[in-house]
């Protein structure tokens, strides 16, 4: 972690760089109204962070940049998402602005339901800037991983964003997770950016149904026909699966094109959150490990199940051998998986085990 005004030296090339603020979480210790719970446990949370602590899980090389406070809970962020072996050296500490805490509530597993009590307005990470953030540090990555999240923090953050995106020589490529959140944008603004960042991006990440709420598109195939730009679009549709397009397989107006649709197995689910950065991490470590379209879906697919199967924000994805002897599954047989609680867990011992 590099203190404000010193930019950390000359950084080495990793897998990927992740760029955004991570906050330091506070679940509840039993069920209930955040009015009536009398303790909650202290985690941590982050769309961009949590993608580079799953790929540093996995294998690969990872780093994050953003700003904490000088305070405890700056501290505690790093100290954990170094822990996950992702590299922290471009992470840099403001010394007026706080880290941002939030408050949760466990959700309700059958409507995903919860509340959630943000404190991060003027934080650390809202005064990410082209001149308060190591620029070579985030460009030296294979892949460069932005969500929609940092763009709405300020305007500032939002300069930043268009800094890494603008096209240039020996720009990498660029990872971009849409991650609408209406309530972060301070006008309406905010579909409208997103859109823009999404078409300068290489690889796309969007939800159909955010897609629909923020730009009133409907369907995978609307949605990539309003993003030409991108080598990669990946539209996630909840529990029914996700829909892959690449440059070379866009609709077109004779064929309407091909793409790659991969269903998820059947799980049982303890709690959604963080399943969506776990999905982005296992389409990116297939990505980055050159496999085809339909084993990365499945990859992601892999990634979620393993944070759908826990309580926090962040869960240990399978092993790589595991993660792709089940992607390797003929379809009938994937069509009958089925993962429950502690399946990583699990595979993990058995491998632990015959290792010599």
């Amino acid at each position: 972690m590099t203190a404000e005004g010193h930019p950390s030296a000359a950084p080495e090339v990793v897998d990927v760089v992740a760029l955004g603020e991570s906050m330091v979480t506070f679940l509840p210790s039993r069920p209930g109204r955040l009015a009536d719970v009398p303790s909650f446990d202290r985690a941590i949370g982050g769309a961009e962070s949590n993608v580079a602590c799953v790929l540093a899980a996995a294998g690969h090389t990872a780093r994050w940049v953003s700003r904490v406070g000088a305070d405890g809970f700056g501290q505690h962020l790093v100290e954990r998402i170094a822990g996950y072996g992702v590299d922290t050296g471009a992470v840099r500490t403001d010394p007026d602005r706080p880290t941002g805490i939030y408050f949760r509530t466990a959700a309700d597993r059958a409507t995903d339901a919860h509340e959630v009590a943000y404190y991060r307005s003027g934080s650390a990470a809202s005064a990410m800037a082209v001149d308060t953030v190591d620029l070579a540090a985030a460009r030296a990555g294979r892949v460069l991983h932005l969500s929609g999240i940092t763009a709405a923090l300020s305007a500032p953050c939002l300069e930043l964003m268009g800094e890494l995106t603008a096209p240039r020589p020996g720009r990498p490529l660029v990872s971009f997770d849409v991650n609408h959140r209406p309530a972060l944008w301070r006008d309406a603004d905010g579909p409208r950016v997103l859109l823009e960042l999404a078409r300068r991006a290489d690889i796309v990440f969007v939800g159909d149904d955010e897609a629909r709420d923020a730009w009133g598109l409907h369907g995978p195939r609307a949605i990539v026909e309003a993003l030409p730009e991108p080598g990669i679009v990946v539209v996630k549709q909840g529990g029914d699966g996700a829909t892959v397009f690449t440059r070379d397989a866009r609709p077109t107006e004779d064929s309407g094109g091909d793409a790659t649709f991969v269903r998820p197995p059947r799980v049982d689910v303890v709690a959604h959150i963080g399943a969506g950065d776990a999905f982005a991490a296992g389409f990116l470590s297939a990505t980055l490990r050159g496999l085809p379209a339909r084993d990365r879906l499945r990859h992601g697919h892999l990634f979620a199940a393993a944070a759908l199967t826990t309580p926090g924000d962040l869960a240990a994805p399978p092993t790589r051998g595991h993660a792709d002897r089940l992607a390797a599954l003929d379809d009938t047989a994937w069509g009958r998986l089925r993962l429950g609680p502690g399946w990583t867990q699990a595979e993990r011992a058995t491998e632990e085990a015959n290792t010599p």
